[in-house]
């Protein structure tokens, strides 16, 4: 049986093909990066919210600045990013019926977060730079 030979016309045909596809692979590859990192610090947000609220709702517990303290202190341990600029996360406390036994405690964590690994992509297709998002964690427990 004889093997098929190759025309010199093709090549280079597979280094063409996979010059077409490596830009969509790399985005597929930094775009589920970036989806992950996301979506981890989305969780830290929430656990910071959990731990400060649980902390501020048990008898006799912290004022207002060490419950805010406890939700920053989270964050910085725990936050990915490799911004040096950040202005970090905000924390904000609602205990608008009393700090006693049944009323609620709701501590939010938000921070901005700014995309790590593909920030100008907008721009690449003629948009505006993303900013990033705002990502929120909320929590609300009853004082004991």
């Amino acid at each position: 049986m004889k093997m098929p030979t190759r025309h010199n016309n093709e090549r280079g045909a597979a280094a063409v093909e996979f010059a077409l596809i490596l830009p969509f692979l790399l985005l597929l590859v930094f775009g589920g990066i970036e989806f992950g990192l996301l979506m981890f610090n989305k969780q830290v947000l929430t656990n910071a919210s959990r731990e400060a609220a649980r902390a501020g709702i048990v008898e006799s517990g912290p004022d207002d600045a060490a419950i805010e303290g406890i939700a920053l202190s989270y964050c910085q341990d725990y936050l990915v990013t490799f911004d040096p600029d950040t202005s970090g996360a905000t924390v904000a406390i609602s205990h608008p019926s009393g700090q006693d036994f049944p009323n609620p405690l709701t501590v939010t964590v938000s921070y901005s977060y700014r995309f790590l690994l593909l920030p100008d992509l907008r721009k690449l297709f003629g948009g505006e730079p993303s900013s990033g998002v705002t990502l929120v964690g909320t929590t609300t427990m009853r004082y004991e």
